[in-house]
């Protein structure tokens, strides 16, 4: 079965315990990066379908991998995170705009 997607560390190892010979390679910056995107977008997807903590818990993992890659500092997020929930609030009051 062909993939061409970014999976997790131990996942050859995984299909080799199970029997079979994965064929993988290492990316370089601009595919690692273009395929943490890709890998985002399709743990989001699999969220939206799937409203399970597993798939929350996948969603975190992807974006912990992005701060690592982007160099994001954690005390730098909450920071802006909590700057912003001052500014704008957060979503816990279910407004809805419907026009401005």
């Amino acid at each position: 079965m062909k993939y061409n997607k970014l999976v997790r560390d131990k996942i050859p190892e995984y299909i080799q315990r199970k029997g079979h010979k994965p064929e993988y390679h290492i990316a370089d910056e601009p595919e690692y990066w273009d395929k943490l995107k890709e890998k985002l977008l399709e743990e989001v997807q699999e969220f939206n379908d799937d409203e399970s903590l597993a798939e929350f818990a996948d969603v975190l993992e992807v974006l912990d991998a992005i701060r690592r890659y982007k160099k994001f500092d954690q005390q730098e997020i909450e920071r802006i995170k909590n700057e912003k929930a001052q500014e704008r609030g957060i979503f816990q009051k279910r407004i809805i705009l419907e026009e401005s």
